[in-house]
Parts: C-alpha cells; structure tokens; sequence
C-alpha cells in the first residue's frame, strides 16, 4: 500500500492508517519516529509504584542525591515502553513481537528528559510465513540533546499486504489505496531518513471532505471516577459506588466533558498541524457512555478560509460526531481550528519533526 496515511472507504471517507506493510520494509532504511515524549518525575514514581518496584533509585530524592546519579534515576521500564510505542506508526501492522535480542540502556534518563525514538531496518526474513514476514529492527533513543540513550534489537512479524485484520471501524469492511501526495505518512529528510508526519497543513484540506479517524478508544469506569475526581466533580453518577449500586445498577457514567476530551483527541492525527483550538460550538451529546464502551471520530471539513490577523495561518471549520461500538451518534460538534500553511514558518522543521 505504500506510505501513506489514509486509505479510501467504499463512501469515499478517508480512513487514518497506521503502520507499514511487510512489502514497504527494506534493509537499511531509517525511520525518526515523532512524536517524542518527555517524561517525568511523576511518571518515574508511578512506574515503579505501581510494578512494585523495590529500587528506591527512582523515587527516594534523599537517597538519589548520595549516589553518582544525584538525582532519582528514570526507571528502564518507561525508556523500553516508551520507544515501542512511540514508534507505532511505522510498526502498527506489527503481528507482535518475537524476540528482543538485546535491551541496553547507554546513558541515564531523568525526570524532565525528552525521548526520541529512531529505527533501522537490520533485515528482512521474506519466507517465513504466507501472511506475515519477519523484520528485524534496531531502535535508538535519544534524548533533547541528541544522546543516545538506549538501543534495542529485536525481531518482529508484520502482516503482508492484504492479509492480517482490518484495521477500521466494524462499518468499514474494505479499503482501497490512497497515492494522493498530500497523504504521505512520511517525510525524507536531508540524510535519507524517514520522517514520521502528523496532520496536515491547511492547503491539504478540502471543504466536504470527511476523515474517518483511527484508532478507536475505549472507557472504564476506574478511569472516569479518576477524571472525576480530578475535576472536582461531586455527583455521584460518576464516582460514588453505593449511590451507583442504589440507582444505576452499579453503572458508573462516563463524565460528559471527559467524553468530549477524548473525542477531539482523536482528531489530532488529522488536525495535528493546529496552531490553536479556537474553540467548539453546537455541542450535542446525544448518549452517555458507561463502563466498557468504545467510540471512535470522525470530522469533515465544512469551511477554509485565509486568517486576516496571521497571514501563515488558515482557519478550518469542521463538524466532529463520536460513534459508540454500535455505531450509534454519542457527540457532535462544530469547531474552529487555527492551522499552519505548509510554505510559512512553522516550529516542525526547528523541532525535527
């Protein structure tokens, strides 16, 4: 299917698209997956809380402070997540992984670094299986400062063209190619790498096109009595069990704000170039979601137009709607984004994205 980032649907939709099939992989290529992350001190403490992690390194300052480090030290486990995930749209079509030949970790990671994940293709085995093959890769991380900070050999199955699940809605039951230029998921920089691209700039978009975006996201109730406390929302229709037990069958709500929260961050794969959210209007939330629903988003562009006031800048209006699992309208909204042209200044190339 080439390097692209949509495909078409039979309605003529373009659906986001992740990962690259075994066919597009080719010893010596070098992906720069973006974006990068920077990770905490929080982050730090959790990671290791929560795994039960008995090293005091990375959350005990006193004791941090008397060794060679100085400073807690970022646990390895959030430095090995972090690089497989952030490489995700490259490698989404990944049956799973195989083998990590090796997991080294060459320079320390604190709270407040930034990570930065790089592959290259060491080789491609063509003839182990019908429907996938296998691609052996090596994965650098680096910090904001160029230092590398950890590399990973591993080996992984990626399914053929063709074959493998449909990555889509359970409305959408084919898709076909997408060779438009302005679709291109990656970018070739100035030493040949492949760049990861998110979002388009203004001058891609078309008025009456829609956007099927991908993936999906799923709610639980743990996480919405979280986002409710979080908040400071008292009602109990969203984090107070017995009340839920006494008057909901024990089903919690998903906050309305937290649902609209989600539904537009799953937008930014498409409307990830936005110099600014100017804001949403006609917002209809037509069903409340509970514990163990799914929805997905889906945008099409109503309006472009030239900003007076930012002469690199376009402001789209778009109209968003939230399906649930069955397919049913949870959300929809208008909304005014304030988005860079693609010849004008912008900080992507400054930032090696």
């Amino acid at each position: 299917m080439g390097l692209f980032a949509y495909t078409r649907t039979p309605q003529g939709y373009f659906l986001e698209r992740s990962g690259l099939d075994f066919e597009d992989f080719a010893v010596g290529q070098h992906f720069v997956h973006r974006p990068g992350v920077t990770v905490s001190q929080q982050d730090n403490v959790m990671e290791s809380l929560d795994t039960l992690n008995a090293a005091m390194l990375h959350y005990d300052h006193h004791y941090a402070a008397q060794t060679s480090w100085k400073h807690p030290l970022m646990v390895s486990t959030i430095t090995l997540q972090n690089l497989i995930g952030m490489s995700s749209k490259t490698f989404a079509r990944r049956a799973r992984i195989e083998r990590f030949a090796s997991i080294a970790m060459t320079a320390p990671v604190f709270g407040g670094d930034t990570l930065y994940s790089e592959s290259q293709i060491l080789a491609v085995d063509d003839h182990s299986s019908t429907d996938s093959g296998r691609v052996t890769v090596l994965c650098q991380g680096l910090n904001q400062r160029g230092e590398v900070v950890a590399k990973l050999t591993y080996e992984a199955r990626v399914w053929r063209r063709g074959q493998g699940p449909l990555f889509a809605p359970a409305s959408v039951s084919k898709t076909e190619a997408v060779t438009d230029e302005r679709f291109r998921s990656h970018s070739v920089d100035a030493q040949g790498r492949w760049v990861e691209q998110t979002g388009l700039f203004f001058e891609d978009f078309q008025n009456n096109e829609t956007f099927l975006h991908w993936p999906c996201r799923s709610f639980t109730k743990q996480e919405g009595m979280t986002r409710a406390w979080r908040a400071l929302e008292m009602s109990p229709q969203f984090q107070d069990l017995a009340w839920l037990d006494q008057h909901a069958d024990g089903q919690a709500s998903i906050p309305q704000t937290w649902l609209i929260s989600v539904a537009t961050a799953l937008t930014t794969r498409t409307f990830g170039r936005v110099v600014a959210n100017l804001g949403w209007h006609d917002v209809e939330l037509h069903r409340d979601m509970k514990d163990g629903d799914t929805i997905r988003s889906q945008s099409k562009v109503l309006e472009k137009r030239l900003s007076k006031s930012r002469p690199n800048e376009g402001i789209l209006t778009v109209r968003t709607e939230a399906m649930d699992q069955s397919d049913r309208l949870v959300l929809s909204y208008v909304r005014n984004l304030l988005v860079y042209q693609k010849q004008a200044p912008s900080p992507y190339a400054a930032a090696g994205y």
